[in-house]
């Protein structure tokens, strides 16, 4: 069975609110990854220096192994914040065989192919999309990849 963590989005201050999240819930932030850790991609938008700063993906651990996880939202790397995208479920599975089940289930009808499943620099296999009810959904395998 998945692990359901909770994904949150920010327009710039992700930072800002997992400080605050780490501390109401007396834990720590985790690894955090920032827009300029990422490798340059050719096909991809140039990042100004302030964009570099804002965050990729962090996270804390919350009670009974459940993470609330964050990123800053960056035109151009992954849309735009809106209302309705704000939050995702995510799926912390545990083989590519239980990403590729999730996500083909997920996917059928799906309004939204935001990343088609596969390989990253951070997961062995990472998606993410809008299903038919407008739900938002994150799948992950973290394999080797592991921070």
């Amino acid at each position: 069975m998945a692990k359901i963590n909770l994904y949150l989005n920010f327009n710039g201050n992700c930072e800002e609110a997992f400080l605050f999240y780490a501390d109401v819930f007396k834990t720590s932030v985790n690894g955090t990854y920032r827009y300029g850790d990422m490798p340059i991609e050719p096909n991809m938008p140039s990042l100004s220096e302030e964009n570099k700063k804002k965050i990729l993906h962090t996270s804390i651990g919350l009670k009974d192994n459940t993470m609330l996880m964050g990123s800053d939202v960056v035109e151009g790397y992954g849309g735009k914040l809106i209302q309705g995208n704000s939050t995702y479920i995510m799926l912390d599975v545990n083989s590519i065989e239980e990403a590729n089940t999730y996500y083909d289930a997920l996917s059928k009808e799906a309004r939204v192919l935001e990343m088609k499943l596969g390989e990253t620099f951070f997961a062995e296999r990472f998606a993410s999309l809008q299903d038919k009810f407008g739900i938002y959904w994150m799948i992950h395998f973290e394999g080797s990849k592991k921070m």
